[in-house]
């Protein structure tokens, strides 16, 4: 919020400015929605005047960042900011192509990996001798560690097959990133994803992002929870939304697109297993 010192001399609203505005993403998962809502930021006096203010705030975001983002006003005093489609595509290149977004994540994978192997095989704090919590502890894992070790065998066999070019970022980390630009968007500037289960992979993979490299969210973050969340999205994501046979032929752009959401899912899964849970992430099994 730091643009409202040179969008008003209101000294009610930069005090806003000056301030942390709470913004969390919506649980709609059919779009890329955030909300934050300055009612508790605006003082009594100013309450008469609120939906006046919020108008002027959305009319700037508008104006000044139309292109990254759309924006509304919800009464009373929510304001809702969805990333627009090249927004999107611009995170996603950043994740799966131009690996720069993932460095400090990276950096904390080897620091707590083992060299070579990076292999984690304790977990970060001691479980409960309760057999039936190990037990289910054991399935979570395994269930998150299938998700990824599954992304990878699929992202080989599609850099086997040439649909998409692939390269190892780090000798030492089995990370994948595409050796090409990923078509994202139509010819129209629109993410080719239409199916509902794209879009929920996709809501899940810039939630667990978020979380990953904002620390005000990572204390209170359920890593196994959020972790399985993310692996049914992906395993919904592989039953529903075919990449081989019909689909390379005839829209082979799609399938590429398709499988730049394999390569995000299995870079952001290795890192809430290594980082988070302490646990090996298998590139088979």
């Amino acid at each position: 919020m730091n643009f409202l010192s040179v969008y008003t001399k209101d000294e009610e609203i930069l005090s806003i400015g000056r301030g942390k505005i709470p913004l969390y993403q919506d649980t709609d998962a059919e779009k890329i929605l955030y909300i934050c809502s300055l009612g508790q930021q605006i003082s009594a006096s100013k309450h008469s005047h609120r939906m006046a203010i919020l108008r002027e705030l959305a009319a700037y975001l508008s104006a000044n960042c139309g292109e990254i983002f759309s924006v509304q006003i919800v009464p009373p005093d929510w304001i809702h900011i969805e990333l627009t489609d090249p927004t999107l595509a611009w995170w996603l290149h950043n994740l799966t192509v131009d690996s720069s977004r993932l460095e400090s994540m990276k950096e904390e994978m080897r620091r707590w990996g083992d060299g070579e192997n990076n292999i984690l095989l304790s977990p970060p704090c001691p479980l409960p001798p309760d057999s039936s919590f190990l037990r289910n502890k054991e399935k979570s894992f395994f269930t998150i560690q299938y998700a990824h070790a599954r992304c990878c065998s699929l992202l080989r066999l599609a850099n086997q097959e040439g649909l998409i070019q692939l390269t190892d970022n780090d000798a030492g980390i089995q990370c994948f990133l595409s050796a090409q630009r990923i078509p994202w968007l139509n010819s129209d500037q629109t993410l080719r994803f239409h199916q509902l289960e794209e879009i929920r992979l996709i809501h899940q993979l810039v939630k667990m992002v978020d979380e990953l490299v904002i620390s005000n969210f990572s204390s209170s973050v359920n890593w196994e929870k959020a972790a399985l969340k993310l692996s049914q999205a992906f395993e919904s994501f592989w039953c529903h939304c075919r990449i081989w046979g019909e689909v390379t032929i005839k829209s082979l752009e799609l399938a590429q697109a398709r499988l730049g959401l394999l390569i995000a899912t299995q870079l952001v899964l290795r890192a809430v297993l290594e980082m988070k849970l302490g646990v090996f992430a298998p590139i088979e099994l």
